[in-house]
């Protein structure tokens, strides 16, 4: 009768502990995914020995009460040599804009390129070979809408860019909207929601989305993305 008692015990313990983990597990990674390079490319040539790439996570989560959501946004030196400066922007595109980046500076309406809403400038003084440097993103997402971001990687004075991700969008994935928030996917765009419906609609495939002009290229209509920083570099 004691060996059953222990044993019964014991399987009580390790059930016990397979819940905990169960409930712990979902909410330590609930809010973003695993970093991902979607819809970026490189445009300029960067120094010799230095490879600039970013990274977004993979999804996010939009509370459904105040809009308010965030994210991790990532610069990475793939490279063998030393970055130098260069600067990091984080720009908000039609529903997502950007409410503050941790140790960035807004960036003027005037400054901002065309068609965003929002954005950021993040100096970097050197990225050192193989380093990464994060940054914490404050935003909201006005889920009626679709919603983009886009990452340039840069020379300080603008005129080169290394590296561009985006614009890229975030949007609705099997969506729950009586749930107290919405999870967004990277790479999938946002089908706003319609007057009279009761939830937000599934995506479409992510890969056809955001085709990426080559250097120089207008910001195409939504749901496309091109190289909006060229146009621009005279006036930086």
């Amino acid at each position: 009768m004691s060996s059953r008692h222990g044993t019964a015990a014991a399987g009580a313990a390790v059930a016990a502990g397979l819940v905990a983990l169960l409930v712990l597990a979902p909410q330590a990674g609930a809010d973003e995914g695993p970093g991902s390079g979607k819809g970026g490319k490189a445009v300029d040539p960067a120094p010799a020995g230095v490879k600039l790439t970013t990274t977004l996570p993979e999804r996010i989560s939009v509370d459904n009460s105040s809009n308010k959501t965030s994210l991790t946004a990532t610069v990475k030196n793939e490279g063998t040599k030393e970055s130098g400066n260069i600067r990091l922007w984080v720009v908000g595109f039609d529903g997502l804009s950007i409410n503050s980046v941790e140790g960035c500076t807004q960036i003027e309406k005037g400054n901002l390129p065309e068609g965003s809403n929002s954005g950021f400038n993040c100096p970097i003084d050197n990225l050192a070979a193989g380093a990464t440097k994060s940054y914490a993103v404050s935003a909201t997402y006005d889920l009626k809408k679709q919603g983009k971001i886009c990452l340039p990687v840069q020379s300080p004075d603008g005129k080169k860019t290394y590296w561009q991700q985006g614009p890229v969008p975030f949007g609705s994935s099997n969506p729950s909207p009586n749930a107290p928030a919405t999870p967004l996917l990277l790479g999938t765009d946002n089908n706003p929601v319609t007057p009279g419906a009761d939830q937000l609609p599934n995506t479409g495939p992510a890969d056809e989305l955001l085709p990426l002009g080559a250097a120089g290229a207008a910001l195409l209509a939504a749901g496309a993305a091109g190289i909006w920083w060229s146009q621009r570099r005279r006036t930086r």
